[in-house]
């Protein structure tokens, strides 16, 4: 077991600040709601010899959640990869294409098979057998049921892959489905649109910590990040209480960060930590920018938070 300064010894030989490195380790140790104590052994699961090796797999969907991951700078993604996650597969980032793409594919399945984490971006058609949405020939349905089987487990990061997203929204043409009710298989759900990739990073830094996937909630999220709701957590949420709404973008009560219920925020149904955490390397937060939360990491959000406008 190595100590603190030994693991930092490590990350600092790698080119990695050692106060951004302990700032994110801090960061995700909040998340997951562990005691201040637990910062050392986080961050020497983040840099574990032993990376979780992961398969990424894209089904309908459109890459949003991968340019989430892509652009965060807290860590860097290179870091994320190189340090945390040995990631086998990843169309969006790996080098082969065609045929070299899909042996790649194919050759991790095979060498980790039953010890891949298995990250799925995107809902699956399986109307008339999955025949809408294919790769390489291959069905998507077909697919996801391959590399579920051989998964250590599997994690679904957007809307999409968690519950189906926009692909799965009135009339759904192609019959579209989460990969839990495509392929039977319990799935991990980091849900959003996209879902903050802390979240994500968090749950595998649980997985390395404790040997196991984090505690869930009826939708298959994990409750240390889904376990309240938008409005429980909102700062704007004295205003509510008060009575204190905005009635028009920009009026007075815009300006002075009254609530948002009657511009049609959605958060009093929503169950996320996005106010906690925020997006853009903290940055900020829908809410927080002054527009209502429309309930994105919800089941059938396009569907049953529509208009998103209007008042619960």
């Amino acid at each position: 077991m190595e100590n603190k300064e030994e693991v930092l010894a490590r990350v600092e030989a790698k080119g990695v600040n050692r106060r951004e490195f302990i700032k994110y380790a801090t960061l995700v140790t909040s998340v997951l709601g562990l005691a201040p104590s637990m910062i050392p052994k986080v961050a020497e699961a983040m840099t574990a010899k032993q990376r979780p090796t992961v398969i990424w797999l894209h089904f309908a969907e459109c890459t949003g959640c991968s340019e989430a991951l892509l652009r965060t700078t807290y860590p860097w993604i290179d870091e994320v990869i190189l340090d945390i996650l040995n990631v086998a597969y990843h169309e969006t980032i790996m080098a082969p294409s065609g045929k070299a793409a899909e042996k790649s594919l194919h050759d991790a399945m095979a060498k980790y098979k039953g010890k891949y984490i298995l990250v799925c971006e995107g809902a699956i058609p399986t109307r008339d057998g999955g025949l809408y949405g294919r790769v390489g020939g291959r069905t998507m349905l077909s697919i996801a049921k391959e590399a579920t089987k051989g998964a250590l487990a599997t994690v679904c990061i957007g809307n999409c892959a968690s519950f189906g997203g926009v692909q799965a929204a009135d009339p759904n043409p192609s019959k579209a489905k989460s990969v839990s009710e495509a392929t039977g298989v319990k799935t991990v759900n980091i849900s959003g649109c996209p879902p903050n990739v802390v979240n994500f990073i968090a749950t595998v830094v649980h997985f390395l910590l404790l040997g196991k996937l984090p505690a869930l909630d009826d939708n298959g999220r994990p409750l240390f990040a889904y376990g309240s709701t938008i409005h429980d957590k909102c700062p704007r949420r004295a205003h509510y209480e008060a009575g204190e709404f905005v009635k028009k973008f920009g009026d007075a009560g815009a300006m002075k960060g009254w609530c948002l219920a009657e511009m049609g925020c959605k958060g009093p149904d929503t169950y996320n930590n996005c106010s906690l955490i925020k997006f853009n390397d903290g940055t900020n937060w829908p809410i927080g920018a002054g527009h209502p939360c429309i309930g994105c990491s919800e089941p059938s959000f396009w569907d049953e938070k529509s208009p998103f406008y209007e008042p619960i």
